[in-house]
């Protein structure tokens, strides 16, 4: 599917950024005087692309890319990069940073998310240096399944935010690392626990979405989490009561692609993202219905109208937007989480 793309343009992006230290937005607790510095003396190996998870997501991005496309131009300063970035003494200050003390919910669960699909990433690729890589990571993908391993028995309720905070997008991720890592006890955890916050819902408000800021769908990533655990004639039972105003006609105006009013403004250009997120959700929950079900073309036909949009909005003319965007257009054409 992404055989007329030029991926190289979102390898730009990644590459452009990853070692980028400023501009830079930490979100940081001091404990002391000693926790001032400067971002690549705090998080060494994911201090650039301005902040944290965009800077895993954007390592997420190169390895995601090498692994598909090893004869394009672009490998051997990916491969360097991510070898910079993922050496050993690197990854053990980014486990001391994120142990550090008033550190127990650092990017939970957005980030936390993220560096578990980068590390599934790693795992699935048979290769020298992405095993060394694993290896190297190994300590913060430990650190970070035992942080969301903690929080899960404890979350009341479900986040159903369109931004970082919302969980139904990382569970999904967090579900595929677990999967992939054979992580049994993990996978178990999450299954349980979305069934719990999520198999009642009942008639999800599409209409009052997007937000103004969104960059995920509440409605549309709870679906997505749902065709991952529910078998298809279940899952298709469970949208119909979900989400029932999905039409079955192949129109793709019950959902319009969102507008974006200014793309220098980086809350607004979240709504770039929205639309790719849409994009691959939408293909995720078509393939998690029965093959014989109405809906898969409707869902289709909004899917492609959110990709066209989306991946036309991923420039890098703004770095408001190109240091992230790229990381959700390559997860959106490599059909990533299907």
């Amino acid at each position: 599917m992404a055989a007329d793309i030029p991926v190289s343009r979102f390898a730009r992006l990644a590459l452009d950024c990853v070692h980028r230290e400023y501009p830079n937005k930490i979100m940081h607790t001091l404990a002391s005087d000693a926790d001032i510095a400067p971002p690549r003396e705090l998080t060494p190996a994911f201090y650039g692309c301005f902040d944290w998870h965009s800077s895993v997501h954007g390592h997420w991005l190169l390895a995601r890319l090498i692994r598909r496309y090893p004869r394009e131009n672009f490998v051997a300063e990916a491969r360097a990069a991510l070898s910079q970035s993922l050496a050993k003494e690197n990854m053990e200050a980014e486990v001391r940073y994120v142990s550090g003390a008033g550190r127990g919910t650092f990017e939970r669960p957005y980030g936390l998310a993220w560096l578990l699909q980068l590390a599934a990433e790693l795992r699935a690729w048979n290769d020298r240096e992405a095993r060394l890589w694993s290896k190297a990571l190994e300590p913060l993908e430990t650190v970070a399944a035992e942080r969301i391993a903690e929080w899960l028995p404890k979350l009341t309720y479900p986040i159903r935010t369109g931004e970082h905070s919302q969980t139904a997008f990382a569970f999904g991720l967090i579900l595929d690392w677990a999967r992939t890592a054979g992580n049994a006890e993990m996978a178990t955890l999450l299954e349980r626990r979305s069934l719990e916050l999520y198999r009642g819902d009942r008639g999800c408000p599409l209409g009052y979405e997007p937000g103004g800021q969104d960059f995920l769908s509440p409605c549309l990533a709870e679906a997505d989490l749902m065709r991952r655990i529910l078998p298809p004639e279940k899952f298709a039972l469970w949208l119909a009561d979900f989400m029932p105003a999905i039409p079955e006609d192949g129109s793709p105006d019950w959902l319009p692609a969102a507008q974006v009013s200014d793309r220098a403004d980086g809350k607004i250009a979240h709504l770039d993202g929205l639309n790719l997120s849409r994009a691959w959700m939408l293909e995720g929950i078509a393939a998690g219905l029965p093959e014989d079900d109405a809906r898969r073309v409707s869902l289709g036909a909004a899917a492609r109208i959110h990709r066209e949009a989306g991946l036309a909005a991923v420039t890098g003319q703004h770095y408001e937007g190109g240091h992230w965007l790229g990381s959700f257009a390559v997860y959106l054409i490599t059909q990533r989480g299907i």
